[in-house]
């Protein structure tokens, strides 16, 4: 079976706190969702019967505001398409760019309360993720 990763290894997310927070951030989104939505017996929402698309749609509509408040933005989206360059087998759902005024703002939204409530739909919608943090370059024509 392949390996697949919804949150980070403590090992990834030492690293990830260890580089300066006082600086612009993208962080790459890749997402495989559920057929159908996972939740802890117990958890809010687990008689929806919720797609885990349906999940991760609901865990944007409540962990948006607090996104917004701490200075987030999309500044890419996508849906895939195919694998160029890569495993065959790998496949993802949809893709985004997610932009922060710095490290500290992204660390200021998943210690928010109300966001970590949010979270519990994150979790039950993805079957696979990857996050992977990104320090903004200049756009433009070439590579």
């Amino acid at each position: 079976m392949t390996d697949r990763y919804i949150d980070p290894s403590r090992e990834n997310f030492d690293a990830f706190k260890a580089l300066p927070r006082d600086e612009p951030i993208h962080m790459l989104n890749l997402l495989q969702y559920r057929d159908k939505a996972a939740y802890p017996d117990g958890q809010e929402n687990t008689d929806k019967g919720w797609s885990g698309r349906r999940a991760y749609e609901e865990y944007g509509k409540t962990s948006g505001p607090i996104f917004r408040r701490v200075g987030g933005s999309i500044v890419w989206r996508g849906a895939y398409e195919a694998v160029v360059t890569g495993p065959e087998n790998m496949h993802w759902h949809d893709g985004f760019v997610a932009s922060y005024p710095s490290a500290a703002a992204f660390f200021e939204m998943i210690s928010d309360p109300e966001y970590q409530k949010a979270v519990v739909n994150r979790t039950a919608a993805l079957l696979d993720s990857r996050l992977v943090r990104f320090k903004p370059g200049a756009a433009g024509d070439g590579f």
